[in-house]
């Protein structure tokens, strides 16, 4: 069982920093972190995948943990960058790598500071990256590449988090990887083909399409492995799920348990030298709440609240119907220490199915209905599990500032990891990433 949450913690945050605000238990973090490198313990590479959470502090707080970076553009490299994390603690993969991600990458190989890998995508990708390798004349050096298998397996999840299925746009086919190996000059070219990348889905409830994948993905290492002697890495992903309290969900010593038997079946002199995984939401989905003021208390065929966060600050819910429990952290202004990391309904009499809705000007921010006690304008609501996908999916809509992030530590000393924006979009800076900073 995770550390409960101080729920004073939480209301000395709001008092000091202001609602909407995130809110990062790192006793919490450490904890999953813990769970995460005893399932997966050296030599296993480590790569947290920064999308869950790409806010630089937070970055940093994970890798503190023994973990490098998984990034998906020049924008989440930057945060890692800034998290003090070097190139090769850092790994680069993304269907939507452009030809500025790409070209950074081979300039950063080119200077010294290479990454750790690229993932590849697509034989046009490798081609791209390849060509960019090679440029200007007489500056090469080789990328170390892995190449994204789509394993074509049925996730058990929702169809939105599937993204090893056959129809996924993710990932390649054994004839397109082989034709990537080629467009990146095989052995000898630019592109130094280092193994293969897996992805089989977010919130897997099962462990069965993860152990087929990495069945097959061991299959097709062992195959290159027997043609090209660098072929020696299996990067299996992450995935592992973070569902609500009192769920059952298989943890990662339960897909890690999978492993020994698949290795074992595999030859020897086939089987990968080095293996990594790249879990997001599980390092920090549980460590992070959502805090936010009551705006609005109605009777609407029931009792229902608007609050001042909503889509704009956890999607979620919007986009994929996501549930997160809602808890209060006052009643009519008076403090409530009933235990944070329960959801079930408050022994309170006045506890009652409350709709939660957001502020934004669009019907589907909503957050469901809560057990919640009676509420007033100013009482403050804390937004469970809110680590993971929500600062890193937050937009500027309706004109909106992005919220300040805040870390609570062991001892309960708040510190600002961020602060909160003055609105639009918070696009960062272009910036030359393979120089050290």
């Amino acid at each position: 069982m995770s550390s409960q949450t101080d729920p004073e913690a939480l209301r000395r945050a709001a008092r000091r920093f202001g609602t909407p605000l995130y809110v990062t238990d790192l006793t919490v973090l450490a904890e999953s972190a813990a769970e995460v490198r005893g399932a997966f313990p050296d030599p296993w590479l480590r790569q947290y995948s920064v999308k869950a959470n790409d806010v630089p502090a937070i970055v940093a707080a994970v890798s503190g943990h023994g973990f490098g970076a998984n990034v998906v553009s020049r924008g989440e490299w930057a945060a890692a960058r800034q998290a003090g994390l070097p190139n090769d603690r850092i790994t680069l993969e993304g269907i939507g790598k452009t030809a500025s991600d790409l070209q950074e990458a081979a300039l950063a190989a080119r200077d010294g500071k290479p990454l750790r890998w690229v993932a590849i995508e697509s034989p046009d990708e490798a081609a791209a990256l390849a060509n960019a390798v090679r440029r200007p004349s007489g500056r090469s050096a080789a990328v170390d590449v892995l190449y994204r298998l789509n394993p074509d397996v049925v996730p058990e999840t929702s169809p939105g988090l599937a993204v090893g299925a056959g129809g996924s746009k993710f990932g390649m086919t054994e004839t397109e990887l082989a034709a990537a190996v080629e467009a990146g000059g095989g052995a000898g070219g630019p592109l130094r083909p280092r193994g293969i990348h897996l992805h089989v889905g977010s919130q897997l409830g099962a462990v069965d399409a993860w152990r087929d994948a990495v069945r097959r993905a061991l299959a097709v290492t062992a195959l290159w492995r027997g043609a090209i002697d660098t072929f020696d890495t299996l990067d299996v992903g992450g995935g592992f799920p973070v569902f609500a309290l009192g769920e059952p969900a298989p943890g990662p010593a339960r897909f890690a348990r999978e492993l020994p038997a698949l290795l074992d079946a595999c030859p020897p002199d086939r089987r990968p030298g080095r293996l990594a995984i790249e879990p997001g939401r599980f390092l920090v989905a549980r460590a992070g709440w959502l805090l936010a003021s009551v705006l609005h208390v109605r009777e609407r065929g029931g009792r229902q609240i608007v609050l001042d966060a909503g889509m704009t600050e956890l999607i979620r819910p919007a986009l994929y119907g996501a549930r997160h429990a809602v808890v209060a952290l006052t009643s009519l202004g008076r403090a409530r220490d009933g235990a944070l990391l329960s959801a079930t309904r408050s022994a309170e009499p006045s506890a009652a199915p409350t709709h939660v809705e957001g502020p934004i000007c669009e019907s589907t921010d909503s957050l469901g209905v809560h057990d919640l006690p009676v509420l007033r304008r100013g009482d403050l609501v804390a937004i469970a599990d809110a680590g993971a996908y929500a600062a890193s999916q937050s937009s500027g809509y309706n004109g909106r500032p992005r919220p300040p992030q805040v870390l609570l530590d062991s001892g309960g000393t708040l510190r600002l990891g961020r602060p909160r924006s003055s609105g639009g979009t918070g696009a960062r800076p272009a910036s030359r990433l393979g120089a050290p900073r």
